[in-house]
């Protein structure tokens, strides 16, 4: 695991901007302000849990996402948990070769085991910073069961696209049907005229992780032929 410190090199300064700093050393006096480096590869941001679940199915699932990101040529970025699902999916897609990338509130980082986290690290402010860097670095979403967090995540995803902040598909995994209660609350939203047929479609539903990668138009790389 990397954690971004204040300075560290590759990354560009701006004013008013993300602030990152060590876990090592939160003080205001260190803290600076810094837009991480974008990956040229896709990166897809994954919402879901610190927790397992009462079933194995959901960290299968998990473990799944993270080795199709990797065969899919994908990045991973996550919320820096290293336990539950979220440790699942990071942990996989890391194994498997695929550039991982964790944003976690400094509040946070203890109760999620950021020493368990995978990848580049960055250590933000709080839990607005923390989604917006997510939302800034990815380039589109996968939803994996989890809780509060992971709904917040998920509607506020779809509110930025709806409104134009920006324009990045997002699929629920929709594990043991879990998700069937969120989908039949949108399908409600739209019958009783709260948002539009276009509003609707902006969250996709698939029922396993390779369908979900699928759905958001990530393929695997097409097998160059060695020998004509």
């Amino acid at each position: 695991m990397t954690t971004k410190s204040t300075g560290q090199h590759g990354a560009r300064t701006a004013a008013k901007d993300f602030t990152l700093f060590t876990t090592a050393d939160p003080s205001p006096a260190r803290r600076r302000s810094v837009i991480p480096a974008r990956s040229a590869c896709k990166n897809i941001g994954v919402f879901c849990g610190s927790r397992s679940g009462r079933h194995e199915e959901y960290g299968e699932a998990a473990a799944r996402l993270g080795q199709e990101l990797a065969a899919r040529g994908a990045g991973l970025i996550y919320g820096a948990g290293g336990v539950g699902i979220m440790g699942a999916v990071s942990s996989t897609a890391m194994a498997h070769g695929a550039a991982v990338t964790g944003v976690i509130p400094h509040a946070l980082h203890e109760r999620e085991r950021l020493d368990d986290a995978c990848g580049e690290i960055f250590v933000v402010a709080g839990m607005h910073e923390r989604k917006a860097l997510m939302y800034r670095l990815s380039d589109a979403f996968v939803v994996l069961p989890g809780g509060y967090g992971t709904l917040d995540e998920l509607m506020e995803a779809a509110t930025w696209n709806q409104l134009g902040y920006h324009d990045k598909p997002i699929a629920l995994v929709n594990i043991r049907g879990f998700f069937d209660p969120v989908v039949a609350m949108l399908d409600r939203m739209l019958d009783e005229g709260f948002f539009s047929a276009r509003d609707r479609a902006l969250i996709r539903v698939a029922p396993g992780p390779c369908e979900a990668l699928d759905a958001i138009e990530i393929q695997r790389p097409l097998k160059v032929p060695t020998e004509v």
